[in-house]
Parts: C-alpha cells; sequence; structure tokens
C-alpha cells in the first residue's frame, strides 16, 4: 500500500519497507514475546495489503468555510492531518468518501458536523453515521434523506442523547469460512471485526481447533455471533454469553438468518454466568436454560483487551479444550502463565487484522493435561 500520509498521519505507524516488512517484525515480536512457554510455529495469517478495512472513523475538521477529513497525527504535538487519500478503507468506503464529503458542503449539512463513521460490506452497502454537536431537527432529516438517496446508503444522525435512523442502521456481510457460506448482521456503532478477509482465516482457523471434539460448547464474550453461528456446525448445542443488549439481538438475528436453532444466548457478564452455572446466584435471564442438559466440555473466549482476569481463568481451566482469542498478546500472556499450569498448548496463531499498526490478534488452543 503506498499512501501519501505514511509517517504524519497515526493510524498507520508501521509503513517502512511495505507491508511484508512491518508483518515480519510483527511476527518476529510474537514469537520473542512467547518464546518461554511455546517453542512451536505461530502460524501467521496475512491481510491483503490495502483497502482491507470495512469499518472507519474519521474526524471532521472544519477551516474557515471548508470542511476535511482528518485523522489524529503521528507526532503527538500537532493537532490533526487532514486526509487527502486513505487505501486502508475497502474500495466501496473510498469511493463514496469524496463525492459524500462533496455533497455534504453543497447541501450546508457542514454546521457543527464533528464526526463521520462508515460501516461497509464487501458488496458495497454502506451506512454512514454523522455525527453533531448540536440536536438534529426535521429540516435536518429532510437533507439526510436526500443524501441517503443521492449515494444509495444508509444515514444515522447522532448527537448527545440522540439517535436518527433514516432506514436500517445495519449492513448485512457475507462471509465465507471454510468454503461455506454465511450472512451476518453488522449494526451502526456495535463492535464487529474491521477485517473481512482476515476474520474469515480467523474464524476458520478457530473451527479447526475444534474438529473432531465432542460434546457442547460455552462461549464467553459473544458478540453478535461472528465465532457462534460457525460454531454450531460442529457441536451439539453452544451456550454464548455476552452482556452488551444490542449484540445479542444482533446475535440472535444472525442465528435466525443463518437457520441455526442450537445456540442459547444470554445476556450477562461472564462473572455472573460462572455464579449461575456454579449455583451461587439464580437469574430470571437464565429461567428458561437447562444447564443439566449440556456437556459442556470446551470452552471458547473472546475477551476484551484486559484480557481474564485470575478468577476467569479458574474457571476456564475446568474444561478439556480451551480456545482463546485475543486482541493484546500481553495479557494473553499472563493469563497463558495461569492456564499453562492445568493445560497444554497445541497450537497457536496470528491474525494481521490491523496492517501498518503495532496490533496483532492472536489465537491459543489449549488441551487438558
Amino acid at each position: 500500500m503506498e499512501c501519501k500520509h505514511f509517517g504524519v498521519c497515526g493510524s498507520c505507524r508501521l509503513h517502512k519497507g511495505g507491508y511484508e516488512a512491518q508483518h515480519t517484525k510483527k511476527t518476529d515480536d510474537i514469537v520473542r514475546l512467547f518464546d518461554d512457554i511455546y517453542k512451536d510455529e505461530i502460524t501467521p495469517f496475512f491481510s491483503l495489503d490495502s483497502h482491507y478495512r470495512a469499518r472507519a472513523e474519521f474526524k471532521i475538521w472544519h477551516i474557515d468555510d471548508d470542511i476535511h477529513y482528518a485523522m489524529n497525527p503521528m507526532d503527538r504535538g500537532a493537532k490533526v492531518v487532514l486526509i487527502e487519500e486513505c487505501p486502508m478503507v475497502i474500495k466501496p468506503i473510498e469511493e463514496l468518501m469524496w463525492p459524500l464529503l462533496e455533497s455534504i458542503k453543497e447541501m450546508e449539512m457542514g454546521f457543527k458536523l464533528f464526526g463521520l463513521d462508515f460501516l461497509s460490506s464487501s458488496e458495497g452497502e454502506i451506512a454512514i453515521s454523522m455525527l453533531y454537536h448540536r440536536r438534529l431537527d426535521d429540516a435536518w432529516q429532510v437533507q439526510a434523506n436526500a443524501l441517503a438517496k443521492k449515494h444509495n446508503i444508509k444515514v444515522i444522525g447522532r448527537s448527545r442523547k440522540q439517535k436518527v435512523v433514516l432506514g436500517e442502521d445495519f449492513v448485512t456481510e457475507n462471509l465465507t469460512i471454510n468454503t461455506k457460506p454465511y450472512i451476518f448482521r453488522h449494526i451502526e456503532n456495535s463492535f464487529t471485526q474491521p477485517n473481512p478477509r482476515v476474520n474469515e482465516k480467523m474464524v476458520g482457523w478457530a473451527l479447526d481447533q475444534f474438529d473432531g471434539i465432542s460434546g457442547d460448547l460455552l462461549e464467553l464474550y459473544c458478540g453478535a455471533g461472528n465465532f457462534t453461528i460457525p460454531f454450531a456446525t460442529q457441536f451439539e448445542k453452544v451456550l454464548a454469553t455476552e452482556i452488551s443488549k444490542s449484540s445479542i439481538n444482533a446475535a440472535k438475528k444472525n442465528m435466525e438468518l443463518n437457520n441455526v436453532k442450537n445456540i442459547e444466548f444470554v445476556r450477562m457478564s461472564a462473572e455472573e454466568f460462572v455464579q449461575a452455572l456454579d449455583g451461587v446466584r439464580e437469574f430470571r435471564r437464565m429461567k428458561d436454560i437447562d444447564l443439566k442438559s449440556y456437556v459442556l466440555t470446551s470452552i471458547f473466549v473472546d475477551p476484551p483487551r484486559a484480557g481474564m482476569d485470575e478468577e476467569s481463568c479458574g474457571f476456564a481451566s475446568r474444561f478439556d479444550h480451551i480456545l482463546y482469542i485475543s486482541c493484546n498478546p500481553e495479557t494473553l500472556k499472563r493469563d497463558l502463565e495461569l492456564l499453562t499450569k492445568t493445560h497444554a498448548i497445541e497450537a497457536m496463531a496470528s491474525f494481521d487484522q490491523f496492517p501498518y499498526t503495532t496490533h496483532t490478534e492472536m489465537g491459543v488452543k489449549l488441551k487438558k493435561f
């Protein structure tokens, strides 16, 4: 990927030598980090080297009567970097960005606008979120409807304590995972994997780790079912928990879209679920779920950057098989120091979800001694 903003824009901090050089550096760093607990190969999974992000957020910067896309700078002493191109976003977003900005100017919709967020499917279905420091009135809605029609997009307006949805607030993504097609509804302002091609590889690798394993699966931090839905093809039953109400609603819709019937989604934290499973507390949300009917031999976790705490690691260690996806190698290493007291690492992988940055996603499969 070539970009005129390399070295100035803070989004892509590893760019010297191109994609291959930055990926080699990240892979070497990962191998060194885990060298004392894992000596075998950490399987690397690569990204496209450009046009890989299906979700992106840009500042809107006002200079006199004009508005520009902007990003945080590499140099923290500067205010922003005005953006004239962004080859990291997938082509449908890149092709929309500049005509859209001109339309916003022409329609005089830029007053108090401070951000534009883009969410796209691989096929080019796009939802944009327009972020304002003012209340959105009926006149704005008329303009936004015209903007949506002109560019064939979905428009969501946001200001403090206000969300205005014109049409729909989601896009529908089609993924192919280990040759099987899946459909997912991705909702605006909720977490989705930003790199669809690497996401396909990551879920595919995860499925391979559970190949031939019997019993039922427990998943913590399930989000909108990105892993859960494919896992349902390999287990008799899946029990999945997530604390976000919008994510649980999306997960249930994704289950319906994929004609999957053997998953039960529960809206509760991982800590609450452990209490329910151990009989410490009773929850009304669990009243229709017969926990005793599950043969939970495997657990899948995909926690936030903070990783799991000691108590959660202790809970995970009860299961014969643990699959751990991590967005933070440092906290993963900390948690593995606990988990490897009871389990052996069978496989590790790295996934370059965020090219040209220092971030790496990791996957680890463990089996009880």
